[in-house]
């Protein structure tokens, strides 16, 4: 057994420089635009295992065992979504599907604001709460570019309106996670969670828009975005609070977009804004093929086929998603790996834990429940309906593994390093810090969420990672730890948009992989200011609006 070791150097300033190494090195490398993403995590990775063995205590041979199971966690699932809706979408452009969902959307709307509202925030959300892990960046991404928005408006606009419903995503799995270590009902983080977002999904609609084409190209469509983000906020806040934490993402993205849909019908802006490219400095722009900004009449049987594919998509996904589609399935599709001198070999300590608490190290390899697994039958019978035969789409996946194959080195190399800081306890000593702020803990709490999805890429890990530190440090100031452990959630949400694997699907989406620095140095002022302000707001409710907080 080992126990890990959260203050090696018995002083906690330096013990946390020493936890920051990991995450500074490959936010540095990606950022400096100088080093390719693979070669920045692999970088990122020795020098992780070296702070978890040389400065941790960590065995070598521990050190080891969990980078290779955190890089095969990283291929599943977080890699085989994204290699199967690439496939999809590769599937459709080829048979030119694609082109006429352009010119659908095209048809509803030619303005690229909204345009934006309809794709990367409602039909982004819906994908959020089907399935989660990745998919909504690579899916709205990848429509993005399609319609001809530019690779960093697709890639960095997507990743900003991914935040909002994060906490609900994949049917709650977020809330689920956090109920699991902290011990406190579901419905009652889930309602939490939902006196905190709503507010959040007003305000990205308007943020997205502000980032894409400025304040005057905001206010230029302000009555769409309201519609959006309210048609959403308000189904959020009804669902999470009186009905349950499962479905919230579903039901107010469906919500959301019928109602934007329909305001269409009644109001157009007074100008259009056909540019595809951000207002702001666009690198990007000089890559956009050259486009026309009106769209082909495409005809009702057209249509439907070429919305086939993604209807194909959302209900095969709804049924993946669902607990009893999973528990069925993971009853004889499984396949538990407990890797060898690794689980139940490291116990987490005091403060973390109350108690002494065995890590578990088990490759679980649920091979049809994987959300990728139900892509990629999706994109079977897509590709069926589609006419190609057997050996063509086989074809077609060869070529997609060929283009995808660095992206997914990256995701791999990036889970090793979060699955590694998790078990030598690098991420501990990183919210220990955030935990001794006194009197400012439900800010920098919040910003400890923020902190913890930055480095795992998942809302589910931080709150498994920080959860229970979020309960007992709550509980030590006096602070109600429903509020605090649904901070870790809300603040997460943010921190969705710098995570280097997010970072990295939404290169791989738009065809734009090696460009990383530019959309994390794009991204990540918004990722801070917007954790900043979830923060201030958890810090209203925990010492003036306290009768907003759940009991």
């Amino acid at each position: 057994m080992w126990n890990q070791v959260y203050n090696p150097f018995n002083n906690s300033v330096l013990s946390t420089v020493a936890a920051a190494l990991p995450v500074v090195t490959l936010l540095v490398l990606i950022a400096s635009n100088k080093v390719k993403a693979h070669w920045a995590a692999i970088i990122a990775l020795i020098v992780a295992n070296c702070v978890a063995i040389f400065i941790f205590t960590m065995p070598a041979g521990m050190s080891i065992r969990a980078t290779v199971l955190g890089a095969v966690t990283g291929f599943f699932p977080i890699g085989w979504i994204v290699l199967n809706v690439i496939f999809l979408y590769r599937l459709t452009v080829e048979k030119g599907k694609f082109e006429v969902l352009q010119n659908t959307i095209g048809g509803v709307t030619t303005d690229r604001r909204l345009q934006l509202l309809l794709i990367a925030f409602s039909f982004g959300a819906f994908f959020e709460g089907a399935s989660g892990f990745g998919t909504p960046v690579a899916v709205t991404g990848a429509i993005l570019i399609g319609l001809g928005f530019s690779p960093l408006a697709a890639s960095g606009l997507s990743l900003i309106a991914n935040t909002a419903p994060v906490a609900y995503g994949a049917l709650g799995t977020p809330i689920a996670g956090l109920a699991s270590v902290t011990g406190i009902d579901p419905f009652l983080l889930g309602a939490m969670v939902g006196r905190q977002l709503p507010f959040f999904s007003l305000i990205v609609p308007f943020w997205v828009v502000w980032a894409f084409a400025g304040w005057r190209g905001m206010m230029g469509v302000w009555p769409a975005i309201l519609v959006t983000g309210v048609s959403f906020a308000i189904p959020q806040f009804l669902i999470s609070n009186f009905i349950n934490p499962w479905i919230v993402d579903i039901g107010a993205s469906l919500i959301s977009m019928a109602c934007l849909i329909l305001f269409l019908k009644v109001w157009q802006p007074k100008e259009l804004w056909l540019s595809a490219a951000l207002r702001s400095k666009d690198e990007s722009a000089a890559t956009m093929p050259k486009r026309t900004a009106s769209a082909k009449k495409v005809s009702s049987g057209e249509m439907w086929m070429a919305l086939l594919p993604w209807i194909i998509v959302c209900v095969i996904l709804l049924i993946w998603g669902t607990d009893m589609f999973k528990l069925a399935v993971n009853k004889w599709a499984i396949w538990n790996y407990p890797v060898p001198d690794l689980h139940q070999m490291i116990n987490k300590v005091a403060p973390i834990v109350a108690a002494p608490t065995k890590e578990g190290a088990v490759f679980s390899f649920t091979w049809l429940s994987y959300t990728g697994s139900g892509m990629l039958i999706a994109a079977i019978i897509s590709g069926f309906v589609m006419g190609f035969s057997p050996v063509s789409l086989a074809a077609a996946y060869g070529r997609t593994i060929k283009i995808c194959a660095y992206s997914l080195i990256t995701i791999s190399a990036m889970l090793a390093i979060g699955t590694l800081t998790r078990l030598s306890g690098i991420d501990a000593t990183l919210g220990l810090a955030f935990a001794a702020t006194g009197v400012l803990y439900p800010f920098f709490g919040t910003l400890l969420g923020w902190l913890g999805v930055a480095l795992t890429g998942s809302d589910t890990a931080s709150n498994i990672l920080f959860g229970n530190l979020q309960k007992i440090t709550s509980t030590q100031l006096g602070i109600s730890p429903i509020l605090m452990s649904a901070a870790n959630s809300s603040g997460g949400v943010m921190g969705k948009m710098i995570d280097a694997q997010s970072i990295v699907v939404a290169s791989t989406a738009t065809n734009w992989f090696g460009h990383e620095g530019t959309i994390l140095r794009f991204v990540f002022w918004h990722s801070i200011v917007l954790a900043s302000l979830v923060g201030i707001l958890v810090m209203l409710q925990a010492y003036v609006f306290t009768w907003m907080i759940v009991h």
